[in-house]
């Protein structure tokens, strides 16, 4: 359930007169993110990559390369969009199951830093257009560690259930049929449990796995320089006001005490949803209000097209009236504009006394929000409002 708070850092009165429904992002909040991150891994042989699936917008993807930080990529389109948003190609991953001829040239074209490679079809299909280049490809195998990270299935990706990664107990054949392939350059071994993980313990379950799996490799005279961890570090969407920035500490010292390194490796961590969910909101207008056998429903400009997670998910969002000025409280369903039954956002959400034109806040959405939105019964996609372009 939503609550009546409102967040004041909100510039309302100019936020009132653009039109709706848009993305407001605050930039403040993003670039914290960024510093408590760095603050975070400083000493440490970590190296952070942005995964742009959670959030396209050039203007943030850009703001985080300017930061210095990698990219983790999942398709042609976001090769070509972290490259011209400035992130350099040696510092970027790409990964997915269902990797394209024309996209792993891309990659080899830009001398991307890693492959990620999840299959031995896509193994021998990247050997094969390396070589026609006169590339070699840098790659790391995925691993699917078969750890439940306990958190939504459609966003659980390393159960042995899921299309994700190489099974563990393939891997000693996968490794050197690697090795023996003239246009690979192995460089290390790839995880990703999943998605919106609040509890650290699957990440020490997943550091206990690469441990000895590491131990084994070494075993076999076999050394990686690199270790990719993926991301997956969820974000409070109950209480965006009060944990704007995520808990990278906890997170990073999971890695700290319970990962063994070798002498020269890098750690790599691909980070998406954490970095950009909190400095998003999603906002918009009260068309009506409606009650139909005393039900009530706030129904918005903005809809599932817009912000498909609860629809999709089932995904909480904290949702704010940034504009009534009314004490009183009520209960309302709040949902879209869209011809689905669907299009909610939430329901039975408490909210100050609502009207036609009041200004809702739908916060939280800086991730897997703009990046999944859609024109779906024709509808305009959103646009993107930044906190240091108003004039407040």
């Amino acid at each position: 359930m939503s609550n009546d708070k409102t967040n004041h850092q909100f510039p309302t009165s100019s936020l009132q007169a653009i039109s709706t429904p848009f993305y407001y992002y605050d930039m403040d909040v993003l670039h914290e993110t960024l510093d408590v991150i760095k603050q975070q891994i400083e000493g440490f042989p970590f190296k952070i990559h942005y995964a742009l699936k959670a959030n396209g917008n050039y203007r943030i993807i850009s703001e985080i390369a300017q930061g210095g930080i990698g990219a983790d990529l999942v398709s042609g389109g976001e090769i070509q969009a972290a490259c011209n948003a400035g992130f350099k190609p040696q510092e970027m991953t790409y990964s997915g199951v269902g990797k394209t001829d024309w996209e792993i040239r891309l990659g080899l074209d830009k001398e991307i830093g890693c492959f990620n490679v999840e299959s031995v079809p896509e193994l021998e299909v990247i050997n094969a257009l390396a070589g026609e280049m006169e590339k070699t490809a840098h790659i790391a195998l995925r691993i699917n560690p078969n750890i439940d990270a306990h958190t939504h299935k459609y966003i659980t990706t390393g159960t042995a259930e899921n299309k994700f990664g190489i099974a563990i107990e393939d891997l000693e054949t996968i490794v050197n049929q690697a090795i023996a392939l003239p246009h690979i350059d192995l460089r290390g071994l790839h995880f990703h449990i999943g998605s919106q993980i609040t509890s650290m313990q699957p990440y020490v379950m997943l550091c206990e796995t690469v441990n000895r799996i590491h131990d084994r490799m070494e075993s076999l005279g076999i050394h990686f320089p690199m270790l990719n961890m993926g991301g997956g570090l969820g974000i409070d969407y109950s209480d965006p006001d009060g944990h704007q920035i995520p808990d990278f500490k906890q997170y990073f010292d999971v890695f700290k005490r319970h990962l063994k390194l070798r002498p020269g490796q890098v750690v790599h961590f691909e980070l998406g949803r954490s970095i950009v969910g909190q400095c998003g909101s999603l906002v918009c207008r009260t068309i009506f209000v409606k009650e139909n056998h005393n039900k009530k429903f706030v129904i918005l400009d903005a809809g599932m097209t817009d912000l498909i997670r609860p629809a999709l998910y089932q995904a909480h969002h904290e949702i704010q009236n940034l504009t009534s000025r009314d004490t009183a409280i009520d209960t309302y369903d709040i949902v879209g504009p869209v011809c689905e039954s669907s299009d909610v956002f939430a329901l039975n959400c408490c909210l100050p006394v609502t009207r036609r034109g009041d200004l809702i806040a739908i916060r939280s959405a800086g991730a897997y929000g703009e990046s999944m939105s859609s024109t779906y019964n024709m509808r305009s996609l959103p646009y993107s409002i930044f906190s240091d372009h108003l004039q407040v």
